[in-house]
């Protein structure tokens, strides 16, 4: 559920040169910008299938996104194994709800993606519910961004992105004034993983993805709420190219989960959000 494009068939990146390097640093990643054809090749040969997506933060950051539009024709060309979301920056006004209109009617994004810390904006503001009204009227998911924080880690300022705008508490606000929103928060959700349990167990229509940690290091209040209350509730995902699903996979077979458990999280939770039938039909 949470697999990043950050380069275009044009060689752009979605980072500014000094983050993307400082990031690099932070994930270690041993290849940081596959491009959408090595992603396609690598989840085919894993027989897996992946949501791709990239960042609009083009106010926040002042760099133009890698091109959403390659990504979504180009997941369309490998839709044996590829789901496009699309993104769209919230603090660009009438202009984000056009452009997330496209994406989802004319072009066939299957959802969206933002990182409320990374964009620059707190998504409980009254100033962007008319996006979230117009993903509702639209029927697709919402990805946000929850928790730590690796872009601008480590270094001036953090790159001036604040780390309060991930709080999951922000997103409970969007959940429940548009109940048919379906909000995912990405990752665990550190350090407010309590908050985050709560928003999921309270509201229907809230979702956790399990991206962006080895699950050796999942809080164990997480594991636990996986195991129970929120069984049909959370998603597997890894953040790749950041982590690998070799070495997330591993590790998830270490956590002392419920056999029943175990293929809702890899698949079955993941099938029903995304509309799709047991072998994935409906794409």
């Amino acid at each position: 559920m949470h697999v990043h494009v950050e380069i275009d068939g044009h060689g752009h990146c979605s980072l500014p040169d000094d983050l993307n390097e400082a990031s690099s640093k932070y994930f270690k990643a041993e290849d940081r910008h596959p491009t959408l054809e090595k992603i396609a090749d690598t989840y085919r040969g894993l027989n897996m299938a992946a949501v791709v997506f990239t960042v609009d933060a083009r106010t926040q950051l002042h760099h133009e996104p890698n091109s959403i539009e390659d990504l979504i024709a180009g997941a369309a060309e490998h839709n044996d194994v590829l789901i496009p979301f699309g993104s769209v920056d919230p603090r660009t006004g009438e202009d984000a709800i056009a452009r997330a209109k496209h994406q989802a009617l004319e072009l066939g994004a299957r959802g969206f993606k933002f990182h409320p810390s990374l964009q620059g904006f707190d998504p409980s503001s009254e100033e962007f519910y008319p996006l979230w009204a117009a993903l509702e009227e639209l029927g697709l998911p919402a990805v946000f961004h929850t928790g730590q924080n690796g872009m601008g880690a480590g270094m001036p300022g953090g790159h001036g992105i604040k780390l309060r705008y991930s709080n999951p508490l922000l997103l409970d606000d969007v959940a429940a004034d548009f109940p048919g929103l379906t909000v995912i928060m990405a990752h665990p959700s550190v350090p407010w993983q309590d908050e985050a349990i709560s928003i999921a167990t309270h509201k229907s229509n809230v979702f956790i993805d399990l991206s962006g940690w080895s699950p050796k290091y999942f809080p164990e209040s997480l594991v636990r709420a996986s195991n129970s209350m929120l069984a049909d509730k959370v998603l597997f995902g890894t953040d790749f190219p950041l982590i690998t699903p070799a070495k997330w996979l591993g590790a998830f077979a270490d956590l002392p989960l419920k056999d029943e458990v175990r293929p809702k999280i890899l698949k079955g939770n993941a099938l029903k959000l995304l509309g799709l039938g047991a072998n994935g039909e409906g794409r």
